[in-house]
C-alpha cells in the first residue's frame, strides 16, 4: 500500500514539475484547424498557378502577389485560431496562457522561424525559387524541435517529421507546392488529431 502511495506521490511531483516548465495548454484542434487551412490555401494558390497567363511566376507578377497573400491569410488564421483554442484550453486547465513557460515557448519556437524566413527571403533576391518549399519545411520544424522542450511533446516527433519531408523536397525540386501540402496540411491534421485524443482523456 505504501508502495503506491510512493508513486502517486511521484507521480503528483512530476506533474507539478511539468506544469511549471511547460507550456501544456496547446490545442490539438488548432492543429487540426491550421492543416486545414493550409490545404484551403494550397487548392487557392494551384487555382491562381492554372489560371496564369504566363509560364513562370515572377516577383513582380500579380499571381506572386496573390500567392503571398494566401499564405499571410493561411498563418494569421492559423495563430488566431491557435491563440483563441489555447487560451480556451488553458482557462479549463487553470493555466495562464501567458506565462514565463509560454514565453520561452515562444522565444525558442521563433528563432528557428525568423532565420528560416530571413533566409527564404534571400533565395527569393537570388532567384532561387525551387529551394524556399524545402526550407521552409525544414526550419518549421527546427522550430517545432526546439518548442517541444517547453509545451508538449509531440511536437519533437512533428518536429523530426517537417525535417525529413524537407530534406526529401530538396531532391524533388519543382513539386514544393506537394510537399508543402502534405507537411502544413495532411502532418498538422495528423498530429493535431493525435494530441486531441491524448488531451481527452
Amino acid at each position: 500500500m505504501k508502495e503506491n502511495e510512493y508513486v502517486d506521490q511521484l507521480k503528483d511531483i512530476r506533474s507539478i514539475m511539468d506544469k511549471s516548465t511547460r507550456f501544456l495548454s496547446l490545442s490539438g484542434l488548432s492543429g487540426v484547424l491550421a492543416g486545414v487551412y493550409a490545404m484551403i490555401g494550397a487548392f487557392a494558390v494551384q487555382l491562381v498557378i492554372e489560371k496564369s497567363s504566363s509560364k513562370y511566376i515572377t516577383l513582380e507578377s500579380r499571381e506572386f502577389r496573390w500567392i503571398v497573400g494566401i499564405a499571410i491569410l493561411v498563418l494569421v488564421a492559423s495563430l488566431i485560431t491557435a491563440v483563441l483554442f489555447s487560451k480556451a484550453r488553458a482557462k479549463r486547465t487553470g493555466e495562464k496562457l501567458w506565462s514565463s513557460s509560454s514565453k520561452r515557448l515562444l522565444v525558442n519556437f521563433c528563432i528557428p522561424l525568423f532565420t528560416g524566413g530571413a533566409f527564404c527571403v534571400s533565395l527569393l533576391q537570388t532567384g532561387h525559387y525551387g529551394l524556399i518549399a524545402p526550407v521552409t519545411l525544414i526550419f518549421y520544424g527546427m522550430a517545432l524541435l526546439q518548442a517541444s522542450k517547453y509545451t508538449i511533446e509531440t511536437l519533437r516527433s512533428l518536429g523530426i517529421a517537417f525535417i525529413l519531408v524537407g530534406l526529401l523536397n530538396c531532391w524533388i525540386i519543382g513539386f514544393g507546392l506537394y510537399f508543402w501540402t502534405f507537411g502544413f496540411g495532411v502532418l498538422h491534421i495528423i498530429y493535431g488529431t493525435i494530441m486531441h485524443l491524448k488531451q481527452s482523456k
